[in-house]
């Protein structure tokens, strides 16, 4: 049992290493980094990606990153052609959450090469006011581009569970380095975000919803599993014979009228 356990623990270790190649975040305190030009997407340095959190066991990337059919939204959107705000209200719990991941190198540590930061809508709007302001200009540039201080104070000073970070970039516009060679290794070698995550299947993410719908430990008869909207928009509350596994199913077949929503 010990061998098994070091064995385990082993894995983790590897596994948390792994990550930290693919991720960085900033610490308390400040730091320089440089946001470069992303190799996936030319024309925008940044990548939005929507996500689930607290369905299941993991966060789970939504189909639509892929421009695929997502079951989540595809039940959130069937609560919201019902007139019921506690559906409403679940609907809104439902909702993917935004995270952006911009390429960075971190000055002092270049040599491990570009990796992702991750951060929410705050801090994508400063990054987007800085880029239309004209004084600062293009700060990615990997010639004449700005390095950008970060400052981040922790849980005491915020208030919250989080650190909250801000960003300054330097008034002196400066290349990403002058070696050439390693210039060409950042723009080569970036971690791609969208294939840095697991993807789901539609079954998959279907079967974690209905988990999270249904608590542990409650029967198939008590747990409530919301109908597919009738053409008055009221909830079904009449008996069926279908089982919950089988009304659940129903919310996703296609509705090809949906034109009297009321909302």
């Amino acid at each position: 049992m010990k061998r098994r356990l070091q064995e385990m623990q082993s894995k983790s270790a590897e596994k948390a290493d792994e990550k930290k190649k693919v991720f960085w975040k900033p610490s308390v305190g400040k730091q320089t980094i440089r946001i470069v030009p992303n190799k996936y997407n030319k024309k925008n340095p940044f990548t939005e990606l929507y996500f689930y959190y607290g369905i299941g066991n993991n966060t789970m990337l939504s189909p639509t990153n892929w421009g695929e059919k997502d079951p989540i939204a595809e039940f959130a959107k069937e609560l919201r052609k019902t007139s019921d705000k506690e559906n409403w209200r679940l609907a809104r719990k439902l909702d993917p959450k935004v995270r952006i991941f911009a390429p960075v190198i971190v000055r002092g540590e270049e040599e491990q090469g570009v990796r992702l930061w991750q951060f929410g809508k705050e801090t994508y709007m400063d990054f987007l006011n800085l880029a239309d302001n004209e004084d600062v200009g293009d700060f990615t540039d990997v010639a004449v581009g700005r390095d950008i201080i970060l400052t981040t104070v922790g849980p005491e000073v915020t208030g919250t569970p989080y650190n909250k970070t801000s960003i300054m970039p330097r008034t002196k516009e400066t290349p990403v380095s002058e070696d050439k060679s390693y210039v060409k290794s950042v723009l080569d070698n970036q971690p791609n975000p969208i294939e840095s995550f697991k993807k789901f299947s539609f079954d998959e993410m279907k079967q974690a919803l209905q988990s999270w719908l249904t608590p542990e430990g409650e029967s198939e008869e008590e747990a409530p599993v919301a109908e597919k909207p009738a053409t008055n928009y009221a909830v079904k509350n009449a008996p069926v014979k279908a089982n919950k596994a089988e009304k659940f199913d129903s919310l996703f077949e296609d509705d090809e009228d949906d034109s009297d929503s009321p909302f």
